[in-house]
């Protein structure tokens, strides 16, 4: 009977800790180039698994929540204008009832910054969400620290 229970109880904790796992469908990396002496352009790529998407910058309110950046604020950086990102799909999704632009698979986004000479990174973060066909995950933030050479 000891084994039984035993066998149960390592049976459950099993099939518990699979659905305990925290789903990860995005990952980023980060790089910078400068353009001169005081510009430079920050990417940040998003890498998406499949059969996931990653919502546009640029989404009207009443829907899921779009991507976003907010960089620290420095006396050795500002960003000049908005971030810039390829074309995006665009589909109706029943679930917000709107039309909805997103990516798959991979995007980059890039920002332009005017810098001085002593900057050695960019600071900030992304929020963003992702869904696919089942399911959305809660919005996620990640914080970033982008070498300036």
């Amino acid at each position: 009977m000891k084994k039984s229970i035993l066998s149960a109880a390592l049976t459950l904790f099993t099939f518990l800790s699979v659905f305990a796992q925290i789903e990860k469908p995005v990952t980023w990396a980060y790089a910078a180039k400068k353009i001169n002496a005081t510009e430079a352009i920050v990417y940040l790529k998003a890498t998406i698994d499949h059969p996931w998407h990653l919502y546009s910058t640029n989404l009207k309110p009443g829907g899921p929540v779009k991507t976003s950046f907010t960089f620290s604020k420095s006396n050795d950086y500002s960003p000049i204008g908005k971030p810039v990102e390829p074309k995006p799909m665009t589909k109706f999704e029943q679930t917000f009832k709107m039309n909805v632009s997103y990516f798959e698979h991979e995007v980059t986004f890039s920002q332009k910054f005017k810098i001085n000479k002593n900057v050695k990174a960019i600071k900030g973060v992304v929020e963003f969400m992702v869904c696919n066909d089942k399911q959305c995950l809660p919005p996620e933030e990640v914080s970033f620290s982008v070498p300036i050479k």
